[in-house]
């Protein structure tokens, strides 16, 4: 009897072992059939593979990249993948690693973002399907007991994985083994610029040298391979300068966009092909870079003037606000100071309200003062904006060098009016940043003016020659509606209690309100 169990117990044993060497070997022959496994193994969701009407899955292709880089060997080889945020890139390249481990534990890579902290959060992530109870049954492959760092850690065959910011130092790792005839790791680059920086020459620039300087050096040998997968953020990114000839490797490119060659959508069961339309029209900077990986020249408008509403008469506003944008320093004659007033009102379609919030510019003023007279000339506005049947009650003042004399002037001698001063710190990004998140408002004709206002003209042409890359020579005017749409539509810091204005002034003057505080600080400081 005794034997007799033996021997089940035996023929049972070998029946899990080939199971398990079965569904190891189908795991390692298929890149994406390990992603949807995986994925559903740790999150317990499926993983969705696109469908696109009249081509293959994005995911399929971006598989079978992954897999012939890391099957053929090439010298000075890597691959370049651009396509849209939000589409699976991370998780894909992140189960790539950990597929590469399945194969070999001693591979040594690279993982490089846009920052420190985003490069550690994909180095864990890795580490965490290595760790998962079914990685480790299926494969041989064991995490180093004392690697309990989030941004590194090491296999007990030798293999590593480090994560490191575009900008910043490499230092200490490499990736791959020199001498090998098959993979043996690689450098990734996941993301090299952050989006909100893009548009700073020097920030870009410090990418694109730091990969020169710095990350080209770390491949062990010529046959370790890089690769760069992300969006288009700019022309001149480290994409294109990838692409442009000047690097030394031969690059095998993938380029995806969020509407094919055909019309159809790329991942629909994401975004739909309705919805890139829509971003298409009301964010054209956007869409053409990180949608379909083809970056408009910076040098273009931001702003179209069919964006901007006229009509017959005056909405019904609800709130009244002034936002002033005052000449850069006290010797700054030349500069311009604009004042500008608005009103809040919800829009209406055939006299029903629709729950969408828009601002009507009723008027402007933009003058070249003297600094010392920049208060009587503040005054002056205010008392035209006080005959409107709804009196503004909050000014918003950007706090820099005149602007600062002119609110703490205000605040000391005016009565019935509450100033609050912006402070615009670097975590609220560039101006050409700030022009961009307010775009889509503007294309969404959430900003009107009413017909035959004396200032329609003069507003809608300083808006349409606002340029992405900065080049443009007037901005002021436009800083004063960046605020407002900031304010009132963004941050909707005056959508609430609408129903009498008096409320939204006292409100605002309690800073114990911090509901909002977290939102309002990256842009504004001590302000609203």
């Amino acid at each position: 009897m005794r034997s007799c169990a033996q021997s089940w117990l035996r023929k049972t044993r070998v029946s899990i072992d080939l199971e398990k060497e079965t569904q190891a070997a189908e795991l390692k022959g298929s890149l994406l059939l390990f992603t949807r496994f995986f994925y559903q193994h740790l999150t317990g969701r499926e993983f969705i593979v696109s469908s696109p009407p009249g081509r293959e899955s994005h995911h399929i292709t971006v598989c079978r990249a992954f897999t012939r880089l890391f099957r053929e060997q090439h010298p000075a080889y890597g691959l370049i993948i651009n396509l849209p945020p939000g589409y699976g890139k991370s998780v894909m390249t992140s189960m790539w690693v950990a597929w590469c481990y399945a194969h070999y534990p001693d591979c040594n890579f690279l993982y490089i973002s846009y920052s420190h902290e985003l490069a550690a959060a994909h180095t864990s992530f890795i580490k965490q399907i290595m760790t998962s109870k079914m990685y480790k049954y299926l494969f041989d492959v064991d995490i180093s007991s004392d690697t309990r760092a989030k941004d590194h850690f090491m296999t007990t065959a030798g293999g590593s994985v480090a994560a490191f910011g575009s900008s910043g130092a490499v230092t200490g790792r490499n990736a791959g083994s020199p001498g090998l005839d098959r993979f043996s790791g690689c450098v990734v680059i996941d993301d090299a610029h952050k989006p909100n920086e893009i548009h700073s020459d020097s920030v870009r620039e410090s990418v694109i040298r730091n990969y020169n300087e710095t990350i080209m050096q770390r491949p062990r040998d010529v046959n370790v391979p890089i690769v760069f997968i992300g969006q288009r953020l700019h022309e001149d990114d480290l994409a294109a300068y990838m692409m442009s000839g000047k690097d030394v490797r031969k690059w095998d490119k993938v380029i995806l966009k969020g509407i094919d060659d055909a019309g159809n959508a790329l991942y629909p069961e994401v975004q739909s092909l309705d919805y890139l339309r829509q971003l298409q029209e009301k964010q054209p900077f956007v869409f053409s870079s990180q949608i379909q990986q083809e970056p408009i020249p910076s040098g273009g408008s931001v702003f179209k003037p069919e964006w901007f509403v006229t009509l017959d008469f005056e909405p019904k506003i609800v709130k009244t606000f002034i936002t002033a944008d005052t000449a850069e320093t006290d010797k700054s004659y030349n500069d311009a100071t604009v004042f500008s007033f608005w009103g809040l009102y919800e829009i209406e379609v055939f006299e029903r309200k629709t729950g969408v919030w828009g601002l009507h510019w009723i008027d402007c003023v933009e003058m070249r003062v003297d600094p010392k007279d920049l208060k009587d000339a503040f005054l002056d506005f205010w008392a035209d904006c006080s005959r409107h049947r709804l009196p503004p009650l909050i000014a918003a003042i950007e706090k820099k060098s005149t602007g600062v004399t002119l609110v703490s002037v205000l605040k000391n001698e005016v009565r019935g009016l509450q100033i609050r001063d912006i402070e615009r710190t670097k975590a609220s990004g560039s101006k050409t940043q700030r022009f961009l998140e307010i775009q889509p408002y503007i294309a969404e004709k959430r900003i009107s003016f009413t017909k035959g206002a004396r200032h329609i003209d003069m507003c809608i042409n300083h808006m349409a020659k606002i340029t992405a890359n900065d080049t443009h020579r007037h901005d002021d005017l436009c800083d004063t509606v960046a605020d407002a749409i900031k304010i009132a539509l963004i941050d909707k810091l005056l959508q609430t209690n609408t129903d009498i204005q008096p409320k939204i002034s006292r409100s605002l003057l309690h800073h114990e309100q911090s509901l909002l505080e977290s939102q309002r600080n990256a842009y504004y400081g001590d302000g609203f």
